[in-house]
């Protein structure tokens, strides 16, 4: 059985590191463990205000990494010339606002349509593997297409807090909203992967959707792993990962 590709985000070891200052708890070691420990991926996201990792992390994870690196960035000069530095496997281009705690919702590809086209293009050619985050949303969905990324993410924040708040009603529309993203990506020909939010039971939620390549989660598990373990944690949620892909798979 395959389901989606497990990609383990670390920013927030990073953000536990900086709350006190020095070196501890690094985030390359986390990587390294999740690594061990089955992920398929490492995400990092360097944020312009270096507010959880920085620029000698994503070098020092560069440097030891054997399984992809995936650049979470703004789509800024500073940012893409860093990328075209370390050429990391993937880029996934998200919004950014200096007053957010996390990434609030998807980029606006529609709106931003052809400068965004012409900034992915150096990046494309120096063999990143580029990914818009967007809403499950098709214009935004066609539009990542028309600038030529290979790979969307859909933003999968406002079904996780409809879950947490309790509100099954929007759950289950959310939840039908990110299958018709998936399908409508699918169709187009991108790979379609999921993030933001995601805990045990909400990515055994959408690993249920048919066609879903890959889930990146990172708060959750590090929360959960203050108390079990960081590979613990990952060993439940590629559990919660499979249960759901066997469900889904059951239904079709």
């Amino acid at each position: 059985m395959t389901g989606p590709r497990f990609g383990v985000n670390i920013d927030h070891v990073a953000t536990i590191r900086n709350a006190r200052g020095g070196a501890a708890p690094d985030p390359v070691r986390a990587a390294l463990l999740a690594e061990r420990a089955g992920a398929d991926g490492i995400t990092a996201h360097l944020r312009e205000d270096r507010r959880h990792i920085g620029d000698a992390d994503i070098e020092a994870l560069m440097n030891a990494l054997t399984v992809p690196l995936n650049f979470e960035m703004a789509a800024t000069q500073e940012m893409q010339a860093i990328a075209l530095r370390h050429r990391p496997h993937a880029v996934c281009i998200v919004p950014e606002k200096r007053e957010e705690r996390t990434t609030e919702g998807g980029l606006g590809v529609v709106q931003d349509e052809a400068r965004l086209a012409e900034f992915i293009t150096p990046l494309r050619e120096a063999g990143c593997r580029v990914s818009m985050f967007i809403e499950a949303d098709p214009e935004q969905i066609a539009a990542s297409k028309r600038i030529g990324a290979p790979v969307i993410e859909l933003h999968t924040g406002t079904f996780a807090e409809a879950h947490l708040s309790g509100d099954n009603d929007k759950r289950a529309r959310e939840l039908a909203r990110l299958a018709d993203g998936v399908r409508i990506g699918t169709e187009a020909g991108l790979e379609v992967h999921l993030g933001h939010g995601l805990d045990f039971e909400t990515a055994r939620m959408v690993s249920a959707i048919p066609d879903v390549a890959e889930l990146n989660i990172g708060h959750f598990l590090i929360g959960e792993a203050v108390f079990i373990g960081l590979e613990e944690a990952m060993h439940r949620m590629r559990l919660a990962m499979n249960e759901g892909y066997a469900r889904g798979r059951a239904k079709t």
